[in-house]
């Protein structure tokens, strides 16, 4: 089977991460970031939200980095993102940079918050 390299067009896909940083399109940012098809936003964490409301009617879904490993969500923080029509969906920071990149790839409309790994944590 013949392997097909991704197209993102003017989109931005998580080219790779590492300790305390996120490479996006061959940039390299360092923190938590919100990555949607055409910005990168610096995020501080769950109590940072206005860069995540901005998503509302932006995006079907947004992936949620939770670090090394999958979490549960601030209850407050669902709700409020769901208030405005911003789904979303926690997992490990990795499978949610590779989940963004996949769907993003589709052309659907998806963002990305992203907890940095921590030191030993590189992909």
């Amino acid at each position: 089977m013949p392997i097909t390299e991704a197209e993102y067009g003017a989109s931005l896909p998580v080219d790779g991460y590492g300790p305390g940083f996120f490479r996006v399109a061959g940039q390299v940012y360092w923190g938590g970031i919100v990555v949607e098809a055409g910005s990168v936003t610096p995020w501080a964490g769950y109590d940072e939200r206005v860069p995540l409301l901005a998503l509302s009617g932006k995006v079907d879904v947004l992936f949620v980095g939770t670090g090394s490993e999958i979490a549960f969500l601030p209850k407050d923080f669902v709700r409020e993102l769901e208030a405005v029509g911003v789904m979303c969906e926690p997992m490990a920071t990795p499978s949610a940079a590779r989940t963004y990149n996949v769907l993003l790839s589709e052309g659907r409309r998806v963002a990305a918050a992203l907890i940095a790994m921590p030191e030993g944590g590189a992909g």
